[in-house]
């Protein structure tokens, strides 16, 4: 007799818990009375996963506001699948604080819960656990037959023939776990060091130096970084924010009156990067009034004509402009609806000439600068990738102050209403995000650039770093910083466009950014089975998926019937595993499509006379081309 049906989920997160949620809402209509035994692998606990897990520092903030966050579907998801509803982030806190709620948490935590609310920044740890709750949820919600079985341990493997039951080997255990389907959810990835970070760490140990190459900094041992000596920084996004607290607030030091009091524990740190900036805040106020009506430009039609054109689409050439133009019109709609009085023509005369302009052509800018006397209130996409070009500065002491005025700025204007345009194009942002994920692997620009404008560290984050600066703690290279090891005199050296002609040397070089997993560096032993068996990736080490469904694309470009892939490290990644309510949720449509597509093959299977569900223990590889 053979085995029962089964299903592994590799990843436990919140991507391999929102599966589950989907399974759970679709298997009334597709999968009624059958049973099913779901195997969950993942060393981390469930729910949270790696990133979200409870044994991290309480300093580590998300950098989305607790009423931004929901792991629940809504009737704005484009999805076949019935709308499970359920709290977000700041109403669960308020089900808790009420008794609603029962969770076995520490006190300490369960105060923090308690005292949330929806404007406020919740910690990492808090998300553990409403991810933990939302997972706990998702499995009380399985019909009667479906069965998870959680496994804490690391996948190996997969093997199995492409028309039989697939084996997932795990480490420390003999024998593998058997499936007709495999789904992998496995998250963000660590990666080997590049060429470059190997020879820096190499240089580092011949003169007794320290570099720490990309990682996941609350992974990171930054008790290498001595106290009050220079620390090179090169990144400035949301990981370099996370290496800010920890070594400062975390060895010690606190924030009074917006100023920061030291406690003598803290490197200092000398941050830059490609733009020389941080990320944008994020936007420190609610949405009021009609909301864009989106996608206008960049939909579903638009991005089926662009997935027809033979051969590889040229980002910039074939899909940049559509996106420029729908950020455009998300930017002036709200513009012409909340603040009339800063355009001179009426809007529905600027819309039809807009809609009919060619984007990126001199008419479309043209247009703009006749109906938008003020260049503020125009949207320059470029500028805004290029803040510091043409800037320049005698000295780096010069450039603290520039810079610290540039932060000042941005602040003041990402909590400001009267500039809720931004708000308008962080939607339109979203809108393109879900379309463009159809289109496969973009180059890494894109989605750095949409994490620089849409996904940037909470307000009060930037506050700390204006106290850092001006306590000297954090210092600013300035943008097209680049690094020097410089054998001579055994250290790192680091300089600026920005500040031509003068270098800052450290003994400590520290890559705030998360590793990039090429199919050649990746460390994850799951994914390089599969690469070397057969499985399709691209140049920049993210494994292609069906956009529709999910499965996982030989080298020949089919489909293998039985493993799925969903998440950061597939081709169609989605802008997060969570989201804001009412926008969309591309993961969660993604999710509803392969529980779906699952649940289906599953029934069929079971339904089928000559369904092969045989063990297949020929120990074969997986033949994705067969």
């Amino acid at each position: 007799m053979s085995a029962g049906p089964a299903l592994v989920i590799v990843g436990a997160g919140p991507r391999g818990t929102g599966l589950i949620e989907r399974i759970a809402a679709n298997a009334p209509e597709l999968y009624e009375g059958r049973r099913l035994d779901i195997h969950l692998v993942d060393p981390y606990p469930p729910g949270g996963g790696r990133i979200w897990r409870h044994d991290q520092s309480p300093l580590l903030w998300m950098n989305s506001m607790a009423e931004d966050v929901t792991m629940f579907t809504d009737d704005t998801v484009q999805q076949d699948g019935p709308i499970r509803p359920g709290p977000a982030l700041h109403t669960w806190a308020a089900d808790v604080r009420d008794g609603r709620v029962a969770l076995g948490v520490e006190p300490e935590l369960l105060d923090r819960i308690k005292a949330l609310e929806g404007h406020d920044f919740p910690s990492r740890q808090l998300q553990s656990a409403y991810l933990g709750w939302v997972y706990e949820q998702a499995v009380a919600a399985l019909p009667a037959g479906i069965t998870v079985h959680e496994h804490r341990g690391h996948a190996l493997r997969v093997t199995g023939r492409p028309d039989g039951r697939q084996h997932v080997w795990l480490e420390g255990r003999a024998e593998p776990l058997t499936a007709d389907l495999v789904v992998l959810t496995i998250g963000h990835l660590d990666a080997e060091p590049a060429a470059e970070h190997i020879e820096l760490t190499e240089f580092a140990d011949r003169h007794g130096l320290v570099h720490l190459p990309p990682d996941f900094t609350a992974d990171s041992d930054l008790t290498a970084l001595p106290a009050g000596e220079p620390v090179i920084v090169r990144g400035f996004g949301l990981a370099f924010i996370d290496l800010m607290v920890l070594v400062t607030e975390g060895r010690g030091g606190r924030y009074e009156n917006g100023e920061y009091l030291p406690s003598g524990k803290e490197p200092v740190l000398h941050v830059g990067s490609r733009r020389g900036v941080p990320y944008h805040s994020k936007i420190g106020y609610g949405r009021q009034g009609e909301r864009p009506p989106l996608p206008r430009f960049l939909g579903p039609d638009r991005t089926e004509e662009l997935l027809s054109r033979p051969g590889p689409l040229d980002f910039r050439r074939d899909v940049w402009p559509l996106v420029d133009k729908e950020l455009g019109y998300a930017h002036y709609h709200r513009l012409f609806a909340a603040h009339a009085e800063r355009t001179t023509v009426d809007w529905k005369v600027f819309e039809e000439k807009y809609a009919a302009a060619d984007p990126g052509s001199q008419e479309l800018r043209a247009l703009v600068a006749a109906a938008v006397p003020d260049p503020v209130d125009r949207l320059d996409l470029e500028a805004l990738d290029h803040p510091l070009d043409g800037v320049r500065h005698p000295s780096y002491d010069a450039l603290q102050v520039g810079l610290r005025d540039y932060i000042t700025a941005d602040l003041d204007r990402r909590h400001d209403p009267a500039h809720s345009e931004d708000l308008a194009v962080f939607l339109g942002l979203l809108s393109v995000y879900g379309q463009l994920m159809r289109l496969g692997d973009l180059g890494g620009w894109w989605h750095g650039f949409f994490s620089y404008l849409a996904s940037g560290p909470p307000g009060p984050r930037l506050h700390q770093l204006l106290a850092l600066s001006r306590a000297g703690v954090v210092r600013f290279l300035g943008a097209g910083t680049t690094v020097e090891a410089d054998e001579e005199r055994g250290v790192f050296r680091a300089g600026s466009d920005t500040v031509p002609g003068e270098w800052v040397e450290a003994r400590a070089l520290v890559e705030a950014r998360l590793p990039d997993p090429s199919p050649e560096r990746t460390r994850s032993p799951i994914l390089q089975a599969l690469y070397a068996d057969g499985a399709a990736a691209t140049a920049t080490g993210l494994l292609s998926v069906d956009p529709d469904d999910g499965r996982i694309l030989g080298r020949d470009g089919r489909p293998h019937p039985r493993r799925f892939a969903l998440g950061p490290h597939t081709t169609a990644r989605a802008s997060g595993a969570f989201t804001r309510p009412r926008t969309g949720g591309p993961a969660f449509r993604q999710n509803d499509a392969t529980a779906r597509t699952a649940l289906a093959f599953l029934r069929d299977l079971l339904c089928s006379d000559d369904g092969d569900r045989s063990d297949g223990t020929d120990g074969g590889g997986d033949l994705l081309s067969a």
